[in-house]
């Protein structure tokens, strides 16, 4: 049975309580404190996970530094030697092939430095989080009436790895694509290369307000500690897919736009009688798509260095998607901070929003 691991970390400075429950009273920056000089260790032990084709196991391993603290919070080089730490934690319990949790795959060179220094695979599991950020984005906007060939979509994060992918996979199938960073230069680079690849031309842009009141169809991709996503400038009938950690959008946004549907990226249902053993805060037997990675690869048997560096490869996702499919891993349906979307809300949302673009008119 092959094994694999996955390397988490505290996203904010509340999440040290969900395992360590003592803290729950303490301030943030004790809370840091505290994590900071940890080492990395095991959180839990994962089971039952079960496809047609083969069963693995697997652990969650901490990487106990916040999203602040990888951000710039702590060196950067002692974030990426922790890093490491946490993935020779994971080589110690058997693991073939280990993956980077949210930021840690973003710290230096998007886990090519982790790679050398581990003797098992290093995956980001960024190829099949693009696979299903795109999923959630095409069916919320058909639920939504939005016509993805027609619709303007806005990548926010666009020349960061993910971004960067989303768009050129996006340019395929969408009228009118804008590219959204801080770095025009960066852009620009995206830009051509799209203007290669499929003959497209995407817009770009550095201001995110102006973009973001265009838009029919938003994926926010950042890498950012704050919110991007101002929600008084979003377009009525919009569909906004969140698929950054930390979140790009804040759940203000929802309570101040009932005529905009937000939708969590990549929320994925794991086949077999999964235990994960811990709670990170989704429904049971789901995970994020880049945890989702990591498992395929393992039941696949494909142990070796996947999803890594700035550039991913369209082949890589192409691929990740058929094993999903193999494999049985699925959508998630829809949620939205965490929380269920029933097609009965979306339909408010849909009403609300022709009634807010009417009063515009």
């Amino acid at each position: 049975m092959n094994k694999f691991a996955f390397i988490m970390h505290p996203i904010v400075a509340d999440d040290v309580a969900r395992k360590f429950s003592f803290t729950r009273s303490w301030s943030d920056t004790a809370k840091e404190r505290l994590v900071k000089y940890l080492p990395p260790f095991k959180i839990s032990h994962i089971t039952g996970v079960k496809s047609e084709h083969a069963e693995i196991e697997g652990y969650f391993v901490a990487c106990p530094l916040t999203s602040g603290q990888l951000l710039g919070g702590v060196p950067a080089e002692e974030a990426l030697k922790k890093i490491i730490r946490a993935g020779k934690v994971a080589e110690r319990l058997g693991a073939q092939i280990v993956g980077l949790g949210a930021l840690t795959s973003v710290v230096g060179d998007a886990g090519l430095t982790v790679a050398e220094e581990l003797k098992i695979g290093v995956t980001t599991g960024n190829s099949f989080t693009v696979a299903t950020a795109l999923m959630a984005s095409r069916l919320a906007a058909q639920k939504m009436g939005v016509d993805m060939d027609r619709a303007k979509v806005a990548v926010v994060g666009a020349s960061g790895s993910i971004g960067q992918v989303c768009s050129r996979l996006l340019a395929r199938e969408v009228e009118q694509l804008v590219l959204v960073a801080r770095n025009l230069e960066r852009l620009h680079k995206v830009a051509e290369r799209i203007r290669e690849e499929s003959g497209r031309a995407a817009q770009i842009s550095d201001d995110v307000t102006k973009a973001l009141s265009e838009a029919d169809i938003v994926i926010a991709v950042t890498s950012s500690l704050d919110f991007v996503v101002d929600p008084l400038s979003l377009k009525p009938g919009a569909v906004v897919c969140d698929v950054a950690r930390p979140r790009d959008v804040s759940e203000e946004v929802a309570r101040l736009r009932d005529d905009i549907l937000i939708v969590d990226g990549g929320v994925v249902d794991v086949p077999g009688d999964v235990n994960f053993n811990f709670n990170f805060g989704f429904p049971p037997k789901t995970s994020y798509a880049c945890m989702a990675e990591t498992m395929i690869l393992a039941l696949e048997g494909k142990l070796g260095d996947y999803s890594l560096g700035r550039d991913i490869r369209l082949e890589q996702v192409e691929e990740i998607t058929r094993l999903a499919e193999k494999h049985g891993f699925k959508l998630s349906g829809f949620r939205s901070f965490e929380r269920a979307v029933s097609d009965e809300h979306i339909a408010a949302i849909r009403s609300r929003a022709r009634q807010v673009a009417a009063s515009r008119a």
